[in-house]
């Protein structure tokens, strides 16, 4: 039973994942397919993607984000060094980039992330969302690893993925109403003072 319970979440994200996949593959043959090709070039059911996506806009919408968002072995090809703040400040340079430069995509995603979670409130299990920022963290971090004790850099992972993303976005635009320069700089002090204070925990 508890092989299956672990089966199943993974499974759930795989199959999420094959649809973005199969969806992007699609996009960059200069196509607008429909939920039905997408769902058969992923080898799934029309009836599995929409358990997953709302409606086709909101895969596509999606899955053009896992298009421009870089790969941790992409990102950090050829980089040698093991500065934990130095490796963060690239992840986030990377994800601003990708965030600040399509926010009506980022927003669009968030909307219909949110309606599935509504949908989903009864915990059938389906990811809302993709989660792409936690493999850029953890490859960003990992070279430093043995500078922190093992539940300080698990909780430094973490706190650093409210830092980095669309909700960042979100706030800085939206609630505190500043420029791309100042997110930036607040976004950078906040990563240097949770790796300091990660590093004295």
């Amino acid at each position: 039973m508890d092989g299956d319970g672990t089966r199943r979440p993974n499974q759930r994200k795989r199959t999420r994942k094959d649809l973005l996949q199969a969806a992007s593959r699609l996009m960059r043959q200069g196509r607008n397919p429909s939920l039905e090709e997408i769902a058969e070039e992923a080898l799934v059911s029309r009836a599995t993607a929409y358990r997953y996506f709302p409606s086709v806009e909101a895969l596509l919408a999606e899955a053009s984000l896992d298009i421009v968002t870089p790969e941790p072995g992409e990102l950090f090809r050829g980089e040698m060094a093991d500065d934990p703040l130095a490796r963060m400040e690239k992840v986030d340079a990377a994800l601003h980039e990708v965030v600040f430069g399509n926010e009506a995509a980022m927003r669009r995603m968030l909307v219909h992330s949110l309606q599935l979670g509504l949908a989903n409130g009864s915990g059938d299990g389906i990811p809302a969302r993709q989660n792409r920022r936690m493999p850029l963290i953890e490859a960003a971090l990992e070279p430093a690893r043995r500078q922190f004790k093992p539940a300080a850099f698990d909780r430094l992972g973490k706190a650093l993925a409210l830092v980095v993303g669309v909700e960042a976005m979100v706030v800085f635009k939206d609630v505190l109403q500043v420029d791309d320069a100042e997110a930036r700089k607040v976004k950078r002090w906040a990563i240097r003072a949770l790796i300091e204070a990660a590093r004295k925990d």
